[in-house]
């Protein structure tokens, strides 16, 4: 009879001194004892505990969920770390998994790498660890791998982070940003510009009266929940940097299309707009890390609708506006003033770091 062994438990090591050191990243058991301490501990699951050179899984499992793999990559550099309504950690899962979410693929695991520099402080790492294992736990997805490296004092700016993550695409669903057609309506989850206001805010440059709070937040269920109701939803984006101007701008390009938005439909935070207006910053170009900018067809745009504002990411969803057959490539605004300008590309960074 053959019994399948029973792996042995190991034991998981702790950090005693209170800053990070360069022998914390030279593979000993200095290093062994950090990534235990800050990020095994944290992330704990059947999949990373072997601690292998990488994370092992059944490709039965994995097509029980579509047949196509989704893959993405990502980095996160935002200063600073911890600001209102998330931190770096947090905010690099959420990432990923909207990355994998907007195509339609079910996110399953994430890896992470990160690079710190010496002399952070290892309750700062434990933060970001259990930011991160709690956004995963919202998200539904496994932290199932990783690296770390530790730097010398001025080689980094106290933690960098670059996610991947793997999910898998339904069968019926082909979502792509070239699918866009004239009628079709645009819809967003709700207030725009929140993450960038509130990165900025936070970096302590203005004397602001109310804090603005991040977006971050994990979008799977609300995109699961968008496309059960308006399964001909063409295309879906999250507004990260260069926000919905970009977003739009790329869709109306690939598809060769224009799309038209209304001022007065564009959802923005009282707070948001005053802050735009103070620096001269146009809102829809500033970042978001928990909203979407979806394309939809006319049928069924207020079942979408009504989708997205059950779901508590998306309380304050609406119509925007939509696709039309005007100059391929267009995208153009019609103000509250009753005039119309072009919602062109960003060019440059109106914020820098800001994921």
């Amino acid at each position: 009879m053959n019994v399948m062994p029973v792996p042995r438990r190991r034991n998981i090591g702790r950090v005693f001194v209170p800053k990070v050191t360069l022998a914390h990243g030279g593979g000993g058991k200095a290093m062994k004892d950090l990534v235990d301490d800050v990020f095994v501990s944290a992330f704990d699951n059947a999949a990373l505990s072997p601690l292998e050179d990488q994370a092992r899984f059944s490709l039965a499992d994995l097509a029980s969920h579509g047949d196509r793999l989704a893959f993405t990559t990502d980095s996160f550099v935002v200063h600073p770390l911890f600001f209102p309504g998330g931190d770096i950690g947090k905010l690099a899962v959420c990432g990923t998994v909207n990355d994998l979410a907007v195509g339609g693929a079910r996110p399953l695991y994430l890896s992470c790498a990160a690079i710190v520099e010496e002399g952070v402080e290892v309750d700062l790492l434990r933060r970001i660890a259990a930011s991160m294992a709690e956004a995963a736990r919202d998200a539904g997805i496994e932290i199932v791998t990783g690296d770390t490296k530790v730097v010398q004092r001025g080689a980094c700016d106290q933690v960098f982070l670059t996610t991947t993550g793997i999910g898998v695409i339904r069968p019926e669903l082909h979502l792509g940003a070239d699918q866009a057609r004239p009628g079709d309506l645009v819809l967003v989850n709700g207030l725009l510009g929140d993450h960038g206001a509130a990165i900025l805010g936070a970096r302590g440059d203005m004397a602001l009266d109310s804090t603005i709070a991040s977006d971050c937040a994990p979008l799977n269920g609300l995109i699961d929940a968008l496309l059960a109701a308006a399964p001909g939803t063409r295309a879906i984006r999250d507004a990260t940097r260069g926000g919905v101007a970009t977003v739009l701008n790329e869709m109306a390009q690939a598809s060769q299309v224009s799309i038209a938005i209304e001022e007065r439909k564009t959802p923005l935070r009282a707070e948001v707009k005053a802050f735009c207006e103070i620096l001269g910053l146009d809102p829809l170009y500033l970042a978001n890390e928990g909203k979407i900018v979806a394309i939809v067809p006319p049928d069924e745009a207020e079942a979408a609708l009504m989708s997205m504002r059950a779901h508590r990411y998306g309380a304050d969803a609406g119509i925007i506006g939509e696709v039309r057959q005007g100059e391929p490539g267009r995208v153009s605004m019609h103000t509250v003033f009753g005039g119309t300008r072009i919602v062109d590309m960003l060019v440059g960074d109106q914020l820098p770091r800001i994921c």
